[in-house]
């Protein structure tokens, strides 16, 4: 499944989060590539926060991760921009997320072979002055996100 979702504004990119939030199940990870300002960690946050219910969630660029509770599982949010070796997310709690949690992972390619074949990938890339999402996902992603309309107002 490959869907491509053009994203106008801040407002478009949260809102994509939001939606994906609500499909979200234990085991899930969702890999947020592309570049610094793409938006990575925007969607993230409104992932996070309708998840759990928060006005705001922080973002890990200096912790690595931060951890939340919401009422299904736990969500773990990566960043993982300034891990140097792929074996240093174990440090992280990461196998942890692999027994029973949901991890929404930046920079995804720091640790490439360790994401399930099974993840959500989304990558977002600079469009001019907006943004744009590439999302692909094996299994059952394109009947959760089709349910959703991801990408239509």
């Amino acid at each position: 499944m490959k869907l491509e979702i053009p994203l106008p504004d801040e407002h478009a990119t949260a809102d994509l989060g939001r939606r994906l939030a609500v499909v979200l199940r234990e085991g899930d990870f969702i890999a947020l590539a592309g570049p610094l300002g793409a938006g990575k960690t925007s969607l993230a946050r409104a992932a996070i926060c309708e998840l759990t219910g928060r006005t705001e969630a922080q973002s890990p660029t200096f912790s690595l991760v931060e951890t939340y509770n919401a009422p299904e599982f736990k969500l773990w949010h990566f960043d993982l921009y300034r891990l140097e070796k792929a074996e240093e997310v174990w440090e992280l709690g990461f196998e942890e997320v692999l027994d029973d949690g949901v991890a929404i992972i930046e920079w995804p390619d720091r640790i490439e072979k360790l994401i399930p074949a099974s993840a959500l990938f989304i990558r977002l890339s600079h469009d001019g002055e907006a943004r744009r999402a590439l999302i692909g996902g094996a299994g059952e992603w394109a009947d959760r996100l089709s349910a959703l309309n991801v990408g239509e107002g």
